[in-house]
This record gives C-alpha cells, structure tokens and sequence, in this order.
C-alpha cells in the first residue's frame, strides 16, 4: 500500500473532536485548519476513514496544493499534476464543487471549466487519445481556494458522510447526524452514564449515542464513490474495513439511553430509524412531555437540540419553554445537561449562566453549545 494524502471538512468547532478520531484511527494527522483536516494514510485508510469517522463530512484525496493568483497558473499547475495516478482513461470526472475564500480567482464557472481542460490535456497527453468516452466509474472533484492556495481532491465519500442511510424520515428542523455525534462527544458521557434526548424528535441524538456506546462503525449501511476505484482500492480492502468494523462491535453491552418527544408521529419517525440503524432494541423512545423529566439515579446526562424558533409558532413560546426546561430539569440530581440552539438570549431565560459555552457553525447557521456541568460520580473501589 502507498502514501496518500486524505483531508476531511467537518463542522466549524468540532475539529478537536475530529482530530481524535483519525488518531484513534492510527493515521497522522499534518495540517488541522477550521473546519478541514488533512492526514496521512493508505488505500485501507480510505476505506477505514469513510466506516469510523463520526464528525466529518466526507472523506477526499488531496490530489494537489499550490498557489494560482491566475487562471494560466490555475491551467498549468493542474495539469502537472499525475492525474493518470488517479483516473483511467474510462473514468468520468468533473469538478463538482469550487469554494474560494480570499483569493484572486473566485469565479466557480471558470475555476470548473479551466481545471477540467488541464485535466483533459494531461489525460490527452498520457493515454494518447483525442477523446475520452468518460463512461466508467466516477470521479467528483472539489476544489478549495484559500488565500490564492488551491487544494484540488477527489471526493472519495460520494454523499456527505451524515447520511448514515439509516435516517429515511425525518421531523421538522432535524440536527444532523455529524453534529450529534460531536456533540456527544464533546461531552464526558460514556456508556456507564444514563443519558436522556427529552426533544429527540426523529431520534438522531439517541441513535448516535446508542453506535459509540456499541462501538457501531456509523459508516456500515451505505455506499462509498471509491468503491468503484478497484484500481485505487481494491475491492479486498473494502471487505477487510467492513470485517474488521464487524468484530469489534460490541452487541452485548447494557447502557440506559433514552429519547423523549411529545409528538407521536415524530416518535414513529424515530423508531423507524432506529431500526434502521440497528439500535431500536437498546435505546428507550417515548412519548412524554419534557416536563415530565425524571430519573431515579444521579449523575446522568441530558444532551438535547430543543425548539429554537423556527419549529415553534414565536419566541415568546421557545423563550417560555426555556423557563420550563430549567424547572424540569431541576428534578435530576446531579446530572449534566448539553443543550444546542441558535436562539442567543438562551441562559437569560434558561435562568443559569453555562458553565462552558462552545461555538458550533453548521453551513451559515451559527449555534452555541451550552454546557452544565453535574457532579462527578464517585469512584467505584
């Protein structure tokens, strides 16, 4: 196997987060920027990254890095670089995204339509056609512009890795599948701590706590656009990801997690994504109030995306609601409560400053992440 160059775009605030999950995945990481992270690995680590990684949003082959102030420095730098490593001569290919930040060349048409021609020329010039049929396997390219510094890679993902596939139906408003996860483990949590979603609506928060407390590759039920690049990967490589995420799945483990939602229909949504997911014999979904929140044991977890605004009727409704979830939440002793929204005056009418607050973007959309911290649970002797 050989060195490839991989990066991975993720949240804005959840690079930390991201960081040690490619670690934990044995690989090195070079370069962590906001909201993109590049590291080191091989073929198998592209299968690897694609299965584990809970808080990225795709996985891309870094192809090529240099600087272009122009559009014939733009031509000439992608043409030299060994796009025959990387595309046969059947393969279909196109730059599928451009995004530029600060930089000389910010027109995504031309950057598109330049790229492809030096791609072209190149693959001309090596293979010794004229004419490429482009009727194989696909390869999608995105292309980022930062400062006049321009990273091309091939997206290896396809769809964005928070399409789990298993979330078919959704409610209202629905938090996506990377920021719960990151959210989750931004927290201590772990699968010895109770742990509650009294706003789970379609479930997600509850579904991603119930993979990592089994040790559940999020990656398993869906399909990957490398996996039609038999001459990158080969397909063993793929089959060995998937065995090796198969054995270390623990199938027996006994945790308490539970999703809350007032609305039935919501509930249905979110049992059927569970099973989906393969945790709806695990986790606890039920309709019932948020104020109705009670639990016996201490120092459990509440990790939540309640309403903020835009699945309520008006603010006096989400900041009323807010009062009410400080008073409900009262009634646990000594737990520790995540709580994501965008609405800004969110401690004024919780009626607690956090003791952490963390900012989180998801697109242009930016959202706090308010943290409580409860009692440590002693330790067992």
């Amino acid at each position: 196997m050989s060195y490839i160059e991989l990066t991975t775009p993720c949240i804005f605030g959840v690079e930390t987060v991201l960081k040690k999950e490619i670690m934990d995945l044995g690989y090195t990481i070079k370069e962590v920027e906001d909201g993109r992270i590049t590291y080191e690995a091989d073929e198998l680590g592209i299968c690897r990254s694609n299965l584990w990684l809970r808080t990225a949003e795709r996985v891309m082959i870094k192809v090529g890095d240099f600087e272009a102030t122009s559009f014939e420095a733009l031509f000439q730098k992608t043409k030299d670089l060994p796009w025959e490593r990387w595309i046969p001569q059947d393969g279909k290919f196109w730059v599928k995204k451009v995004a530029s930040i600060k930089s000389k060349l910010f027109s995504p048409s031309d950057i598109q339509s330049i790229i492809k021609k030096a791609m072209v020329e190149r693959l001309k010039r090596i293979h010794g056609v004229n004419w490429f049929k482009e009727d194989g396997a696909h390869y999608p390219l995105r292309v980022f512009i930062k400062k006049d510094r321009v990273s091309i890679c091939l997206d290896a993902s396809g769809e964005a890795l928070h399409r789990r596939g298993y979330r078919t139906l959704t409610s209202k408003a629905p938090i996506s599948e990377t920021l719960a996860a990151a959210m989750i483990q931004l927290s201590p949590w772990n699968k010895e701590r109770i742990l509650v979603d009294p706003f789970c609506g379609s479930g997600t928060i509850p579904i991603e706590a119930a993979m990592i407390a089994m040790n559940m590759a999020p990656g398993l039920n869906r399909e990957y656009e490398a996996e039609a690049w038999k001459h990158i990967i080969p397909p063993k490589l793929w089959l060995r990801a998937v065995d090796e995420a198969n054995d270390v799945m623990d199938t027996t483990s006994k945790f308490s997690i539970s999703g809350y939602d007032m609305d039935y229909k919501v509930l249905k949504l979110a049992r059927e994504n569970a099973k989906n997911a393969g945790v709806d014999h695990v986790i606890h979904l039920q309709e019932r109030d948020m104020r109705q929140i009670r639990h016996p044991k201490k120092y459990g977890f509440v990790i939540t995306n309640p309403p903020y605004g835009e699945r309520l009727e008006d603010k006096e409704s989400v900041m009323a609601l807010y009062k009410e979830m400080k008073v409900a939440f009262d009634h646990l002793d000594n737990w520790s409560y995540y709580i994501i929204t965008s609405f800004d005056d969110f401690e004024r009418y919780y009626g607690k400053k956090a003791d952490k607050k963390r900012k989180l973007y998801t697109g242009m959309m930016k959202a706090n992440l308010y943290q409580y911290f409860g009692d440590k649970p002693p330790r067992r002797k």
